[in-house]
């Protein structure tokens, strides 16, 4: 496979669906005599609820019924547990209590849930929602984990001593200690990843149905693959997974945060069988700010250790997590594996020790979002690495070069045990070099400087995992009809991977037929029963797309039997390639079309096919470089130039991969120059609930874009695919914080942290200038 990818583009099958406005999202999803609900949120972070008055709501026009914690207190509610990650230090377990459906007694966040309205219309559920009485006793305020973690803090969980959830380390304390002592020099930095709002463009929706007649609900809400947010709703809301439907629906973005169902979806499953009625709720975009799974939310700290020839001995990194209020299903794991797994990110070090400490705060859970802690790990290790360029007088490329792990090392063992599969750190960066005009940059900064301007250039080499999961295996089927088109089913959902165009031209260029004969299904409930993940951790293509690559060499097979019958010949002597079979040594043969065709007179064809793929990782790559221009005089950033090369192994469809790639850069850089969810450290209410106060990312933050491919392909699946939906965010994050610190670096400015907004940057500039 070249870098130019599998197919030649011929546009996504669903573009036309979207672009003529015919996508059918959550909303636009409606059932006769759907009534709406509305939550009553609490306005205190954190609170005693001595009383709830919910008298005027009832009577209110159009109300159906009002619902608050002691009249759902019943239901079998439960909370989906956190995935646990490896035991912490001294064998400490992630320590987690359940998140209450409908706060009760106490509230521990601004936008936590309290009460439900439902009612005849959109309008009177949130007019009745408004006129609910809530008492509230206040309780001290912990915004920030610092403050969480002090001495003699209020404690928000009676089961979490201290809010400190889990304690995490890794690698070898005492030999990093004793590296740093033989260190001929090192460097330390703080460097903030500030929390995030995960804001897709569909907000937070959700439309619950119960038929009495056969005692199942369907469910229809944004989510990552069906199948696992039915396990998942099932789990929270008591009701078995076999009486729960979730229906395939068009998804306007996820990022990581519509793969678990959220506390409000049981509530609506409890009122649409108490009502009789279909119920339908929709978030608004400030009540999306508040309560949305935030992301990201991590205090990094970082010391490099090397040589007199500059050369890496040793890395220590500490994490200070908020986790929010309560703990999600993913955010604390993410927020532990990933710097375990990638904590020296490309390079060779002798020792290497990391500790994370998970912390609850008065502020909404945090959880997975693009990323998921690969690019914090990769961060503060590429931030130390040009600090450690800047001390030592050396070019950031030559001091990675030096120690960046060889081609020839591969597969390779981490100090914490990871295993990489393949990569060529050496070659990425030599296209990046190449790519930016790496040579040519001081020419350009001196050009920068008569203009009045600073500029600066940042790079990033980086590294990620991508697939594993909790389950063994992702299963996936293929079924034809009596008319010869196949139909493939899998479970990742798409919001954007574009799985309905990519999986049936896999199929069918395997099977050797016209890709308009295979339609895809993801998450059917209609479908076969399946097992595997949603779409999460850069995984769907190489995971579910070699299952299907296992089931399209099934089929093949059994058309081989098919074929050797109607061309009377022996099975071992009929061949197959580009869609027909042949019998070996003659010019007799017949297509797969024909034989899918004999197949579908009988039902279900003997072609149909269910198969399975076992879990497995791979490493995707790559070196980012971003150029930007400051004026200082406002402190105004523009990113001038931005070069991607990414190894994500063999490639499928150069455009759909490109337009992950450039996703995740936007969205990084989003965070880098703008994104940034602000409490008040007081009273714990959000200050940035809206657009007016949170900066939105826009086209044009990084009008250029230059991206490459370095093709190594992973061992480790049948495509050689490695994963990309997440490169773009990882390498971002800190390819432009560099660029911006080595810009201001010229005019005395040492430390710097996200957000880089025109007044921070000004005030920085300002502070650095002498005598100030």
């Amino acid at each position: 496979m070249s870098d130019k990818g599998l197919f030649k583009y011929k546009g996504r099958r669903e573009d036309r669906r979207f672009i003529t406005g015919q996508g059918q999202f959550a909303d636009d999803h409606n059932l006769p005599g759907q009534v709406y609900a509305c939550f009553r949120r609490s306005d205190r972070a954190h609170a005693l609820i001595k009383s709830i008055d919910v008298e005027a709501a009832r009577r209110s026009p159009g109300v159906l019924a009002v619902l608050t914690g002691k009249d759902v207190a019943e239901e079998g509610f439960a909370t989906l547990p956190p995935i646990q990650p490896p035991p912490g230090r001294g064998g400490m377990a992630l320590l987690w209590v359940d998140r209450p459906i409908l706060a009760r007694d106490r509230v521990r966040f601004a936008g936590e849930e309290i009460a439900v309205v439902v009612a005849e219309t959109q309008g009177q559920a949130r007019d009745a929602a408004d006129l609910i009485e809530v008492e509230f006793e206040d309780l001290p305020v912990l915004i920030g984990p610092k403050r969480a973690m002090a001495p003699g803090a209020f404690q928000m969980h009676d089961k979490i001593p201290g809010n400190l959830c889990f304690d995490f380390e890794y690698g070898n304390e005492k030999a990093v200690a004793d590296a740093f002592t033989r260190a001929a020099g090192s460097v330390s930095l703080t460097a903030e990843s500030p929390r995030v709002a995960p804001n897709p463009m569909e907000v937070r929706s959700a439309l619950a149905a119960y038929d009495e007649a056969k005692d199942v609900y369907s469910f229809y809400s944004p989510n990552q693959g069906g199948p696992a947010f039915c396990h998942e709703l099932s789990i929270v809301s008591g009701i078995p997974h076999e009486k729960i439907r979730v229906p395939m629906i068009d998804v306007g973005g996820a990022f990581g945060a519509r793969t678990a169902p959220f506390s409000e979806y049981p509530v609506l499953m409890v009122l649409t069988k108490k009502l009789k009625r279909p119920v339908k709720w929709l978030s608004t975009r400030s009540e999306d700010f508040l309560t949305d799974n935030h992301g990201r939310a991590v205090s990094l700290k970082g010391e490099l250790a090397y040589d007199a020839n500059g050369k890496f001995l040793a890395l220590r990194t500490e994490w200070l997590c908020d986790s929010g209020a309560y703990l999600s299903h993913a955010g604390a794991f993410t927020n532990s594996i990933n710097g375990f797994v990638i904590g020296a990110g490309v390079y060779q070090v002798e020792a290497l020790y990391g500790r994370h400490y998970q912390v609850m705060t008065n502020t909404a859970p945090t959880n997975a979002y693009r990323g998921a802690g690969r690019p914090e790990a990769n961060y503060i290790v590429e931030r130390l690495v040009d600090e450690a360029a800047a001390k030592l007088d050396m070019d950031p490329f030559e001091l990675r070069r030096r120690n960046m792990i060889k081609k020839t090392q591969f597969p390779y063992k981490t100090l914490t045990g990871a295993m990489f599969d393949s990569a060529d750190f050496h070659a990425l960066v030599a296209k990046a070099k190449e790519a930016v005009d790496w040579k040519g940059f001081a020419a350009r900064r001196r050009q920068s400087r008569k203009a009045g301007k600073l500029r600066g250039i940042g790079t990033a080499v980086f590294i990620e995992p991508s697939g594993g999961g909790g389950m063994k295996k992702d299963e996936v089927a293929v079924l034809f009809d009596k008319d010869g088109r196949a139909t493939i089913h899998n479970v990742a959902g798409s919001s954007g991977q574009s799985h309905e165009t990519v999986f049936p031209e896999l199929v069918a260029r395997w099977l050797g037929i016209d890709p308009e004969k295979v339609v895809g299904k993801s998450g059917d409930p209609d479908g076969p029963h399946l097992i595997g993940h949603p779409s999460i951790g850069s995984r769907s293509a190489f995971s579910q797309g070699s299952a299907f690559k296992v089931a399209s060499d099934i089929i093949i097979e059994k058309a081989k039997k098919i074929a050797a019958d109607e061309l009377e010949a022996g099975v071992n002597d009929i061949e197959f390639a580009n869609g027909v079979f042949t019998i070996a040594g003659t010019d007799r043969s017949m297509t797969m079309t024909k034989v899918i065709e004999k197949s579908c007179a009988v039902v279900p064809s003997p072609l149909d096919t269910i198969a399975e793929r076992g879990i497995s990782m791979a490493f995707p790559s790559g070196a980012h470089v971003a150029e930007v221009e400051i004026d200082p005089d406002t402190g105004k950033v523009d990113v001038v130039n931005y070069i991607a090369v990414d190894d994500m192994g063999n490639v499928i469809n150069q455009v759909l991969a490109d337009g992950q790639v450039v996703g995740g850069i936007v969205q990084g850089a989003g965070q880098v120059f703008g994104e940034n969810c602000q409490y008040d450290p007081d009273d714990g209410q959000l200050l940035t609930g809206s657009f007016m106060d949170y900066c939105m990312p826009r086209a044009g933050l990084i009008p250029s874009i230059g991206l490459f491919n370095v093709v190594v392909p992973t061992p480790n699946n049948p495509l050689g695919v490695k994963g990309v939906g997440e490169a773009g965010s990882t390498g971002s994050l800190p390819a432009c914080m560099n660029a911006v610190l080595n810009a201001l670096r010229t005019v005395g400015v040492k430390h710097f942290d996200m957000p880089a907004t025109p007044a921070r940057i000004w005030s920085a500039i300002a502070a650095a200038k002498p005598g100030a």
